[in-house]
């Protein structure tokens, strides 16, 4: 088949999973080709944007597709959002990181915060058909805000929901519903979390005191994505590590969250700058994406 470079970046569909979350399928060959669970890419919406990191949720070799998950919460992510089916993702690089190891492990047990399901979902689907056992615990803040739950409860055999408001599932955070579900007897031979800092610190103090083997996947401020800048270094068993090409996923009984939490909160003001005149502007031409003719 002749891969026609010309439609490389193409957005060929769009959807919106809720209010914030935004789901595409991308048209790129090479990445659809090469990519596994746990990789990411990084990209440029439009030729001013910045560079972000954005997990792949899935490809399809046939049809030449990569798909991505992400929540429009900073101005990068708002331009992104902004592109439309037939509009071009200005560059995309990939796939980057190390794909998560899938084998039988027996039970495996995935848990979720937010947009942080995009990360497992397509994990779900592979570690199912290796013949494990799979239960996954996913939260939001809301319901409207929970993304995937009736394709992750088509993959797994136990699924728990919580809100932090109660409007579904069990009121209250997963780390509560993963420590109710475990004091049970509940158990699990690995277990995988992504979503935030906080809650992937909290998860693991938990499975580390069942001995549950936990694997968490980290979301460091990132640039260039090789290694390079040295920006996504983070502290595991007492070693620096790069999440871009040691990870992104780390032993989360190993990494020091206390430090992470303090290195993403870096930038803080400048993001929040930076949406406040996107916001301002954002009706105008100079963010407005333009299709290829």
């Amino acid at each position: 088949m002749q891969i026609m470079k010309e439609n490389f970046n193409k957005i060929l569909d769009k959807k919106c999973l809720s209010s914030e979350v935004k789901w595409m399928k991308i048209f790129h060959p090479f990445i659809a080709k090469k990519a596994q669970p746990g990789q990411f890419i990084i990209l440029r919406p439009l030729d001013e944007s910045e560079r972000i990191p954005l997990t792949i949720a899935g490809t399809n070799i046939e049809e030449e597709t990569i798909e991505i998950i992400f929540q429009e919460v900073g101005t990068t992510t708002k331009q992104l959002g902004s592109l439309n089916i037939g509009d071009y993702v200005h560059n995309i690089a990939g796939p980057l990181g190390k794909p998560v190891h899938i084998e039988n492990y027996g039970r495996v047990l995935l848990v979720t915060g937010g947009v942080g399901a995009a990360f497992i979902f397509w994990m779900a689907k592979e570690f199912k058909n290796k013949g494990n056992s799979v239960w996954a615990v996913m939260g939001a803040r809301t319901a409207s805000l929970l993304i995937l739950e009736e394709e992750m409860r088509q993959i797994c055999d136990k699924l728990f929901i919580a809100t932090d408001d109660g409007s579904k599932g069990t009121k209250g955070f997963v780390t509560k519903v993963l420590e109710d579900a475990l004091q049970s007897g509940e158990r699990a031979n690995i277990c995988l979390c992504a979503g935030p800092v906080l809650m992937m610190k909290n998860v693991a103090a938990i499975t580390k005191k069942y001995n549950i083997k936990t694997i968490a996947s980290l979301n460091p401020i990132m640039i260039d994505g090789t290694g390079m800048c040295g920006g996504c270094r983070v502290t595991v068993g007492g070693k620096i590590m790069f999440a871009c090409v040691d990870g992104p996923d780390f032993d989360a009984h190993l990494v020091d969250f206390d430090e992470l939490l303090k290195r993403t909160s870096f930038y803080k003001k400048q993001e929040q700058c930076s949406l406040e005149i996107y916001m301002k502007n954002a009706s105008g031409d100079k963010f407005t994406s333009t299709t290829k003719s």
